[in-house]
């Protein structure tokens, strides 16, 4: 990668799990996912459990939007009747990273074969700031904060920011 493609970016992490029946004792996924940001010196200003509702995704999400400049949602990806993240924030993004989703289900392949066509993993950005959806079990939000989110979120942030 080219250093002139790279800027100084402060990233502001945000942490959003959907779901019905996680609460902040048993959202291993989100402590997961904050953990591999702390590592990577990144901090979370922004952390809620929410329900599998289209408008309170959305409104979380705008919350998060006035702080946070990496927002990760996981959970409320998959096929049941109740998964809606994806129709919560799919109309809301300005651009859409297809790459991102076409990579996880690459690297989730790996570790979880044929099944990972289940996998509806999306990002994208709104108003300079960038949003992962991902699944929410604590393997797929391993493989996508460690392996993918972290390495390019400053230059993510630097084209999404221009």
């Amino acid at each position: 990668m080219k250093q002139e493609h790279v800027q100084s970016v402060s990233v502001t992490g945000g942490i959003i799990t959907v779901s019905s029946t996680r609460t902040e004792k048993t959202d291993s996924s989100g402590k997961t996912i904050r953990t591999i940001l702390a590592e990577a010196g990144i901090p979370v200003l922004h952390y809620a459990i929410i329900p599998d509702q289209i408008e309170a995704i959305r409104f979380e999400l705008y919350q998060t939007l006035k702080t946070c400049n990496c927002i990760i949602i996981n959970g409320g990806t998959g096929l049941t009747h109740d998964d809606c993240t994806i129709e919560a924030v799919t109309p809301l993004l300005e651009k859409k990273m297809d790459g991102f989703g076409e990579l996880f289900r690459i690297k989730s392949y790996e570790e979880i074969g044929t099944s990972t066509m289940l996998s509806r993993a999306i990002a994208g950005t709104i108003r300079g700031s960038v949003i992962f959806c991902i699944p929410g079990s604590t393997a797929a939000v391993t493989l996508a904060t460690r392996m993918l989110i972290v390495p390019e979120i400053t230059h993510i942030l630097t084209h999404a920011s221009k």
